[in-house]
């Protein structure tokens, strides 16, 4: 057939059947070999970043190792013990040196991620460093060893997002959190894992593998900041930096029974920093600090928010820290919920801000019932449609000639559909799982710049909105679930969708943060076989079986502030913190 359709093209020609064949088969041989080539390209650089990190590895153990040689009256212990505030206070006062503390923490950092793969580069150019903090003013982070997450750009290391083909895109220079961290007296020492193309909530890509939870291996760390929150949670850092576009600080930070803090955008500078989407403004990327407490938050927030942070980035407001709203001890209107509607918390989400909620009351604070509102158009209409908008092909093409791994095939496969084809799924959809239906629609963009824009018209209509119902019921903050607890192995890149309790606040760009204050009981897990969701659909059975399996792992509860208000924020969270540590105390006595 093909044959003589060629021949109606050219009747005066004669076409050689076997000259036809030879060129189909030709070509067809071609594009195969053409694709070998191309994978086995790709497979040499999978092999040889795996060799150079294993030496990084090998670096590692043996810097510690000459160091414990040479000073072997050095305990571990007890320095990794140390809260940062207290670490901080040691070194300045010379009480410990700078380099037991790094080389100490570069011994921890290698034993944690040989159990749960979560560092993927060594920085040698620490031990440089160490020596560089030495000449100059001590500062807020004077010896302190800092990891960093691996789309923070690192002078001389690639930004790759776990994509084989930024491998030889070394980065010029250090961003610009890194040069203040520096400024600071810290020292950047390991880089950590994050997952492929970022825009996930998993942690594991084809070049450094999937990052484990460190208190149970079946379970993921979370992501994309799923490196640095498995590190941190782990003991194998004191503080690090991570980037949050739509949970990737909060998520893994919750699920590691961590503190994990995402400022409004441009509080903190991204400027080095490497986003999936790059020139996307309808969900803002943020940079923001990962730490085993509060404290330690608060203290890498206010050696951040320095002169040198705004000379180097004038994109940030020079706004310092506020030690009078932090300090404040007033009590404060609190609202609160235990649900937004679109995804049923799990169990342990719903009792650990029930038990908050008692705590704070208890207390002497406010607490007052909030609804956000219309959670179904925020999602879809204003979170998906915009991280979306051109039909999800700025993200399709960071795939492009990559192995894709496992925790991304799903999620992929969704955004790689043709639009007719979305469109039309979703339209089959819509009777039996409508907000399946409403999320394949929502992954077909926008359509137009004209409708871009009204995109970003609606989603400031539906901010003021929110911003007016806050100040209806005069609420300070708000007090609302974490996702969690840490899914098994497989669901989270499945569940990118369930990360609605977090990514409503990078759409309206508010600061949050999260604060372990639970853990998973038998009881959670007797009520969680009776879970059914709000929707019966795929999507809720997927989150049953992901939370499965979970008892004594960390649950977190959510606390949110006004933009700009990150003192008042972090505030909260101390109180948060304060009061659930205390009801433990008790509970042992």
């Amino acid at each position: 057939m093909a044959l003589e359709k060629v021949k109606g093209l050219f009747p005066e020609v004669e076409v050689d059947r076997c000259f036809v064949s030879a060129v189909l088969c030709g070509s067809a041989t071609a594009i195969l070999v053409s694709r070998w080539v191309s994978q086995r390209r790709v497979q040499k650089k999978l092999e040889d970043a795996k060799r150079r990190r294993e030496l990084g590895f090998q670096r590692m153990e043996k810097a510690a190792r000459q160091f414990k040689q040479q000073n072997p009256g050095i305990k571990s212990a007890p320095i990794l013990l140390l809260p940062l505030v207290e670490l901080t206070a040691k070194l300045r006062d010379g009480t410990l040196s700078p380099e037991s503390v790094l080389y100490i923490y570069i011994e921890k950092a290698l034993e944690v991620t040989r159990q749960i793969n979560c560092v993927t580069d060594f920085l040698p150019e620490c031990e440089e460093q160490l020596r560089e903090v030495k000449k100059q003013e001590k500062g807020l982070l004077y010896g302190v060893p800092v990891s960093i997450k691996e789309n923070i750009a690192c002078k001389g290391h690639p930004n790759t997002m776990g994509l084989v083909k930024y491998l030889d895109c070394s980065e010029p220079e250090d961003s610009v959190l890194v040069k203040v961290l520096k400024k600071q007296g810290a020292i950047p020492f390991v880089r950590t894992n994050t997952s492929q193309g970022i825009l996930n909530i998993d942690c594991s890509n084809t070049l450094f593998g999937q990052t484990l939870n460190p208190f149970n291996h079946k379970k993921t760390s979370g992501g994309s900041s799923g490196g640095e929150a498995a590190l941190v949670g782990g003991g194998g850092s004191v503080i690090g930096i991570g980037t949050d576009v739509a949970a990737s600080i909060r998520v893994p930070c919750g699920f590691c029974g961590i503190c994990g803090f995402k400022p409004t955008g441009y509080r903190l500078s991204v400027k080095g920093t490497t986003s999936p989407i790059e020139g996307m403004n309808s969900v803002i990327n943020v940079t923001g600090p990962l730490a085993r407490d509060m404290d330690s938050l608060v203290l890498c927030m206010k050696a951040l928010l320095c002169d040198e942070l705004f000379r180097l980035d004038l994109a940030v407001p020079p706004l310092p820290f506020n030690d009078e709203i932090y300090s404040s001890s007033r009590p404060l209107r609190i609202g609160y919920y235990d649900g937004d509607g679109y995804f049923q918390p799990s169990p342990s989400m719903r009792r650990a801000v029930q038990e908050t909620r008692k705590l704070l009351q208890e207390a002497g604070h406010t607490l007052i019932p909030f609804t956000p509102p219309r959670i179904n158009y925020l999602v879809d209409e204003l979170f998906t449609k915009g991280i979306s908008a051109d039909g999800c092909s700025t993200l399709v093409e960071k795939f492009d000639g990559e192995f894709v791994d496992a925790t991304w095939t799903n999620q992929l496969r969704c955004c790689k559909m043709p639009d007719l084809l979305k469109r039309l799924l979703a339209l089959i959809l819509m009777p039996v799982f409508p907000r399946i239906s409403r999320h394949l629609n929502a992954l077909t963009g926008v359509g137009s710049v004209k409708n871009l824009w009204k995109n970003d018209s609606d989603r400031m209509a539906y901010r003021d909105e929110f911003i007016a119902e806050w100040r209806k019921l005069k609420l300070d903050v708000v007090l609302c679930p974490a996702l969690g607890p840490a899914f098994n192995l497989g669901y989270a890149g499945k569940l990118f969708v369930a990360t609605t309790y977090t990514h409503l606040y990078n759409v309206l760009n508010f600061p949050a943060g999260v604060v372990p204050v639970t853990t998973v009981s038998e009881a959670d897990e007797e009520e969680l076989r009776h879970y059914k969701g709000h929707y019966g659909d795929p999507w809720d059975k997927r989150m049953k079986e992901a939370v499965q399996d979970a008892v004594g792992l960390p649950v977190a509860v959510q606390c949110v502030a006004l933009p700009w208000q990150e003192e008042l924020c972090l505030r909260f969270m101390k109180e948060v913190e304060t009061l659930s540590r205390e009801r433990r105390g008790r509970r042992k006595i």
